[in-house]
C-alpha cells in the first residue's frame, strides 16, 4: 500500500516537473520566433518576490539583477530606463512556463496597438478587481463594451466640463477652509499637513459626487444647503442616516482602501471573522452597496415617472435610463444595462472620477513645493490671468484655454508625464489571429493571446521620443526624470495629436475628442504621452480631469504658496532665527526627502503613496513664505 502511494506520488511529481519544463521550452520557442529579445523568469521568484528576494541576491548578480527587477511591482516607475537600456531595445518579452508577457516603451508600437482595438483588445482579465460590483465600461470588450461606452459617454461634454470648473472652485475653497481651520487665515499658515493625499481624495470625491451624481458632499465645516433635494440629503450627511452605520463618503473611502481585501475574502468570512480588518471591510462594502441600491431605486422611479434630468452630468440617471427609462417597444429594439452593470459603472465613474485626479493633484502640489522656482512661475501666470478677482466669478469658456496653455497646464502635463495614474496599460493580441508590429524598423509577429503591457511611465521618459539634455539637478545624462514644466514650451515638435489614424475604424465612441495638451504646447509624438491611454479606449473623463486640476491649482496659488514642512529638522522658532543661507540649506534637506518619498509611490488601483508615506507641507498666504520666495531656491 505504502509503495503504491509512494509510486503514485513520485509519478505525479515527475509529471509536474516534466510539464513545467516542457511548457517552459515551448514558451521559449514561441518567444524566439517573435524575434524580440526576452528574459526567462523563474515562477517561484514571481510567487514570493518579497520573501525570496534577499536569498536570490546571494547568487551572482548577473543571474538575477534584471530578471528580479521586472518581477518587482511598479519596476518601471522605480527603476526608470534601466531594464530597457540593459537590453538595448524598447520592446522585450518575459517568459515563464505559464505565460509570455510583452513590455514596450516604443511610441510607434504603442500608438498602433491603441488604434487597432479589434486586433489588440483590452486585457480585461487584468481588470477583474474592478468588476466586483458588476461589469462596466472598463472591464468589457467587443459589443458589450460598445453598449457600456454608449451609455456612459453621453454625460462627458463641454457643458458638463463647465459645471465641473465651477464645482472644483467651490470645493477648493471648502478644502482650504478645512486645512486652515479656526484662526489659520489670521496666522497666515496652516499647521503641518500630513494628510494631503486624503484631503485631495475628499476634494475630488466631492466634485465628482456633485457634478457626476448630484450629491452634495460636505467638508466637516459645512452645512447642507437648504435647497438640496430631500432624497439626496442622506448621501451628503456628515452623520450616518437611518439604516446605515457610516456615511456615504466613508463607505466609498473605506471600500477603496480595502478593495484587495474585498476581492480576496468572501462576504461570509468578512462578516464572521473575529478581526478588526474584517469587520471594517464588511461594514464599508455593505454600506456602500446599500447606498448604491437605494440610489438606483430612487433614480429608477424618476426615470419611470419621466422626470427630467437634473443639472450636471447625472451619470446615475443616464445609467438607469438605459434600463428603466425605455418604453416596451424601445426595450425590444435595444439592449440595456442590468442592475449589476449600472452599479458597476457607477463604481468605476466614482473611482476613475476621483482617485486618478486626486493622486495627480497630490503629486502636483508636492512637486510644486519641492520646486519653488516652478511654483513662482505658476503664480505669475495665475496673477496675469486672474489678478485678485474672486474665483467664483471666473468664466469657464473665457478662461479655460488660457489656463491650459499657461504654467498651470504645463505643471499638470508634467505631473502626468512623470507620474501617470496608471503606469502600464494592458492589452492582448486578439485570440482570433496573430498580429504584426514594427518595432525600431523591424517586423515582428506576435502570437494570438500574447499579453502586451504598454509602459506609459517608461515611454513618457524615453529619450528617443522626448527632447532632452543632461540634468541640471542630478547630473544624469537626461533630464527626463526631473520635474520640468518648461519642457512643454519647447518648439521642437516630433508629432501631433491631430494626425489622422489610418488604422482606426472611424467610429465615434463618444467622449472628448480633442488633444490632451494645449495646442500652443510641445506636441509629443503619438504614443509617447498616454496618461489617459489613447485610441477608442482612451479615458472618457480626461477633459473633466484636466478642467478640475487647472481650476484647483489656480485657486490655491492665487492667494497661497505651498512649502515643505521642516519640523523634522527645526522648530518654527529656530527657523525664525535662521538667516537666508541657513534656511536654504534646511529646505534642501526637505526637498531631498520629499523627492525620495515620491519615488516610493506604488500602484494598487492607481499610482499613489501607500502605507502611511506622505510629504508634509504647509499652505501659507503669499507674502508670509519662509522658503519658497527665495529666488536662490530652485
Amino acid at each position: 500500500m505504502l509503495f503504491t502511494l509512494w509510486a503514485a506520488l513520485s509519478a505525479a511529481v515527475a509529471y509536474a516537473v516534466f510539464s513545467y519544463f516542457a511548457a517552459w521550452r515551448r514558451n521559449v520557442l514561441i518567444a524566439r520566433k517573435t524575434g524580440l529579445k526576452y528574459f526567462v523568469v523563474r515562477l517561484w521568484w514571481q510567487l514570493g518576490i518579497k520573501i525570496w528576494s534577499p536569498m536570490i541576491k546571494i547568487l551572482p548578480k548577473w543571474i538575477w539583477e534584471y530578471r528580479l527587477l521586472v518581477m518587482t511591482p511598479d519596476w518601471a516607475y522605480s527603476t526608470g530606463q534601466k531594464v530597457f537600456e540593459y537590453l538595448g531595445t524598447d520592446t522585450f518579452l518575459t517568459v515563464s512556463p505559464y505565460d509570455i508577457l510583452m513590455y514596450t516603451q516604443d511610441a510607434e508600437v504603442i500608438h498602433r496597438i491603441t488604434q487597432r482595438r479589434e486586433a489588440f483588445p483590452k486585457d480585461i482579465d487584468k481588470y477583474s478587481l474592478l468588476s466586483m460590483f458588476g461589469h462596466n465600461v472598463l472591464t468589457t470588450e467587443a459589443q458589450t463594451w460598445r453598449l457600456h461606452r454608449k451609455v456612459t459617454s453621453a454625460s462627458f461634454n463641454e457643458k458638463n466640463a463647465a459645471h465641473t470648473f465651477s464645482e472644483a472652485i467651490y470645493q477648493t475653497r471648502g478644502m482650504l477652509d478645512e486645512l486652515f481651520g479656526a484662526g489659520g487665515e489670521t496666522k497666515g499658515t496652516t499647521k503641518t499637513i500630513t494628510t494631503l493625499e486624503h484631503d485631495t481624495m475628499t476634494w475630488a470625491l466631492n466634485v465628482i459626487g456633485y457634478v457626476g451624481f448630484g450629491l452634495r458632499l460636505l467638508w466637516p465645516n459645512q452645512k447642507m444647503p437648504e435647497d438640496t433635494d430631500p432624497k439626496l440629503v442622506k448621501y451628503g450627511s456628515l452623520d450616518p442616516p437611518d439604516g446605515h452605520s457610516i456615511t456615504f463618503a466613508k463607505s466609498v473611502e473605506r471600500t477603496l482602501d480595502k478593495i484587495i481585501t474585498i476581492l480576496v475574502f468572501p462576504d461570509f468570512l468578512l462578516k464572521h471573522l473575529p478581526f478588526k480588518f474584517a469587520s471594517y471591510t464588511y461594514e464599508a462594502k455593505a454600506n456602500y452597496l446599500q447606498y448604491m441600491d437605494e440610489f438606483l431605486r430612487d433614480k429608477a422611479k424618476e426615470a419611470q415617472a419621466g422626470e427630467s434630468t437634473k443639472e450636471g452630468m447625472d451619470i446615475m440617471g443616464q445609467l438607469v435610463q438605459s434600463k428603466y427609462g425605455l418604453s416596451p417597444s424601445e426595450k425590444a429594439k435595444q439592449a440595456g444595462l442590468d442592475d449589476a452593470e449600472i452599479v458597476g459603472n457607477a463604481f468605476i465613474m466614482i473611482v476613475a472620477g476621483h482617485e486618478t485626479t486626486a493622486n495627480t493633484l497630490h503629486f502636483a502640489i508636492a512637486e510644486l513645493a519641492i520646486n519653488p522656482a516652478t511654483q513662482r512661475r505658476l503664480q505669475k501666470d495665475v496673477d496675469s490671468l486672474f489678478g485678485d478677482s474672486d474665483p467664483s466669478t471666473w468664466d469657464y469658456e473665457k478662461n479655460i484655454n488660457a489656463m491650459t496653455a499657461s504654467h498651470i497646464g504645463a505643471c499638470i502635463n508634467e505631473t502626468l508625464r512623470l507620474m501617470p495614474p496608471v503606469t502600464l496599460i494592458p492589452k492582448v493580441v486578439s485570440a482570433s489571429s496573430d498580429q504584426t508590429i514594427t518595432a525600431q524598423g523591424k517586423t515582428h509577429v506576435l502570437p494570438s493571446g500574447l499579453s502586451c503591457n504598454l509602459m506609459a511611465v517608461s515611454v513618457q521618459r524615453n529619450p528617443r521620443f522626448w527632447p532632452t539634455k543632461s540634468s541640471e539637478k542630478t547630473g544624469a545624462p537626461t533630464d527626463l526624470d526631473d520635474f520640468l514644466p518648461d519642457r512643454w514650451y519647447q518648439t521642437q515638435n516630433t508629432g501631433t495629436d491631430d494626425e489622422k489614424d489610418e488604422e482606426g475604424d472611424g467610429v465615434d465612441y463618444g467622449g472628448f475628442q480633442g488633444s490632451d495638451t494645449s495646442a500652443s504646447f510641445y506636441r509629443p509624438v503619438r504614443g509617447s504621452y498616454i496618461p489617459f491611454s489613447d485610441g477608442p479606449r482612451s479615458c472618457l473623463g480626461r477633459r473633466i480631469a484636466m478642467v478640475e486640476m487647472n481650476a484647483v491649482l489656480a485657486v490655491i496659488f492665487q492667494k497661497y504658496s505651498v512649502e515643505l514642512a521642516v519640523d523634522e529638522w527645526a522648530s518654527d522658532g529656530e527657523v525664525e532665527n535662521m538667516d537666508a543661507a541657513a534656511r536654504r540649506e534646511l529646505y534642501k534637506k526637505a526637498q531631498a526627502k520629499a523627492q525620495k518619498t515620491l519615488n516610493k509611490a506604488t500602484s494598487v488601483l492607481t499610482l499613489k503613496l501607500h502605507g502611511g508615506k506622505h510629504v508634509p507641507v504647509r499652505i501659507v498666504k503669499r507674502g508670509k513664505e519662509r522658503f519658497v520666495n527665495d529666488v536662490k531656491l530652485s
